[in-house]
């Protein structure tokens, strides 16, 4: 069984790091592998809505977007994909953004790629907007026909500065319970 992350915030060691590696460390401890794929900060491009995908049938995305393609690669082999992003002005990072309506585009329109795989996202929040952020990621993971796990309370933690959400007791008791669930989840469904 294999977990992908993929980090879409373009501070690579930050808070959305923090809570990845957090969810991380159950996942480890139930012999589970994982791979960190570090997304924000490279070059992405949203959907153009060219259909390409669609005809050609291969996978992938025809505009110039190779860390998409490397995603969309990477997700379609994972048993489980944890998609984590900081919450800008209520909603995910632009790079996150790009990847949801890239990767559900292209693999929608292959034969629904994504179908019966785990999907869970993280957020790491300064003060406010999670929750809409929240069903952003949630709502990709529902049109692809993934199945969420829960945790002990939505899946966010507070923190603006960077490393400051490891200071979210019940922000971080949160990832360790969503790992946990993940762990678990996974085990009930490879049976």
């Amino acid at each position: 069984m294999k977990v992908l992350a993929i980090n879409g915030s373009p501070r690579k060691n930050g808070n959305t790091k923090h809570l990845i590696d957090t969810v991380f460390k159950p996942l480890h401890a139930a012999g589970i592998e994982t791979e960190f794929y570090q997304l924000g900060g490279k070059n992405v491009h949203g959907c153009t809505a060219c259909g390409k995908c669609r005809q050609i049938k291969d996978g992938r995305c025809h505009i110039k977007n190779d860390a998409i393609n490397e995603c969309i690669e990477k997700m379609i082999e994972a048993d489980a994909i944890l998609l984590g992003s900081p919450v800008y002005f209520a909603d995910v990072c632009t790079e996150m953004k790009a990847l949801i309506d890239v990767a559900g585009y292209v693999t929608r329109g292959n034969g629904h790629l994504l179908k019966r795989k785990v999907g869970a996202g993280v957020l790491a929040a300064r003060r406010g907007g999670q929750l809409h952020a929240f069903e952003t990621l949630n709502n990709f993971f529902l049109i692809s026909q993934m199945i969420i796990p829960g945790s002990s309370y939505w899946n966010f933690a507070i923190g603006g500065p960077e490393g400051a959400v490891l200071e979210d007791a019940e922000g971080m008791q949160i990832m360790n319970t969503l790992g946990e669930n993940m762990a678990w989840l996974l085990e009930k469904l490879k049976a």
